[in-house]
């Protein structure tokens, strides 16, 4: 037997108003059919008065509470990822754990944009296996529409807002089929800041600052990445891509996602895709479409699932898990 964290349950929250590409056709210089030609993406949701980062991540919690079968008191850590808190301080993890009624825990933010999802639930991992928790609350969410330039159409199109979370339980399991997180792997190279980032900043502007991107870039670095950190974790539990039941990626655009599953082989009608109606919403992207993925049925107890993602900093990361 070895101890490992395993998904008990899983849950997404996105805002109320759905914005369709002939609607942004309106507010910027764009069309339905130049958004899904270069990105796949079809919709989005965009966070209005009274959604915030806290209170997506807390009705995303509270549904993946209810999957698991438990209450917040079972929870004794938040990792919370997000670029976009609701304050600059304290951690929007501590706003959601006053949210959910939960009087002590540990509870903090993780910062790694749209790698955070996979920072945090390897942090989790650690803490988990470790001793430090028992079960925690992995978050990822997002407003990302409230740092965007809406005027800038070739940046402005591609993300939407909302919220994944799943509650991990550190458990005895078989080390052969046993379920839980078999490993992770995580980068990051800063030299690339310029690539993509956020132009502002409370020590340096004292402004917010919106997102800067230069895509041919971004995209180039992703599929090279993407591929190298994900064949990193297949070779550390001796698994082919073939052996492989689900790849959940980071849903950023749907020409990273064909070019990184054509590099590694990977069968298209394996790999979960939600940019298409969710767009890219950076930390909660990787949580969001894996509770869409095993609400739906396609992904069951047992299967061998790999999660990647890759963001600003550059940041890239990847985990393989048996759900």
């Amino acid at each position: 037997m070895t101890l490992r964290s395993v998904i008990m349950g899983t849950g997404s929250a996105l805002p109320r108003r759905c914005v369709d590409n002939a609607e942004l056709a309106t507010m910027v210089d764009t069309s339905d059919e130049w958004i899904v030609g270069r990105t796949g993406i079809r919709t989005r949701y965009i966070a209005g008065e009274g959604e915030t980062t806290s209170t997506l991540a807390t009705e995303a919690s509270r549904k993946a509470l209810e999957a698991a079968g438990m209450v917040p008191g079972d929870i004794d850590l938040i990792v919370l990822a997000t670029a976009t808190p609701d304050q600059t301080f304290p951690a929007s993890a501590t706003i959601v754990q006053a949210a959910l009624g939960i009087n002590d825990c540990v509870a903090f933010d993780v910062a790694a944009v749209c790698s955070g999802f996979l920072y945090a639930i390897t942090v989790a991992d650690n803490m988990l296996r470790g001793g430090a928790a028992k079960t925690a609350l992995v978050i990822g969410a997002e407003t990302f529409s409230r740092i965007l330039d809406w005027e800038d159409r070739a940046t402005c199109v591609l993300f939407g807002d909302g919220a994944g979370a799943v509650v991990l339980q550190a458990q005895d399991t078989d080390e052969a089929t046993g379920r839980g997180i078999l490993a992770s792997r995580l980068h990051a190279d800063g030299r690339h800041n310029g690539l993509l980032n956020v132009d502002g900043g409370p020590s340096t502007t004292g402004t917010v600052g919106k997102v800067r991107m230069k895509g041919q870039d971004v995209f180039r670095h992703a599929v090279v990445n993407l591929a190298q950190v994900m064949r990193e974790v297949l070779e550390d539990v001796g698994v082919t891509p073939d052996q492989v039941d689900w790849v959940i990626p980071h849903q950023a655009n749907a020409r990273i996602l064909d070019a990184t599953a054509r590099k590694l082989g990977l069968d298209p009608a394996r790999v979960v895709v939600t940019v298409d109606r969710h767009a890219n919403t950076s930390a909660a992207s990787v949580p969001l479409a894996l509770d869409t993925a095993v609400r739906d049925g396609r992904v069951k107890q047992g299967d061998l699932v790999v999660l990647e993602a890759m963001g600003g900093g550059f940041t890239w990361a990847a985990s393989i898990l048996r759900y």
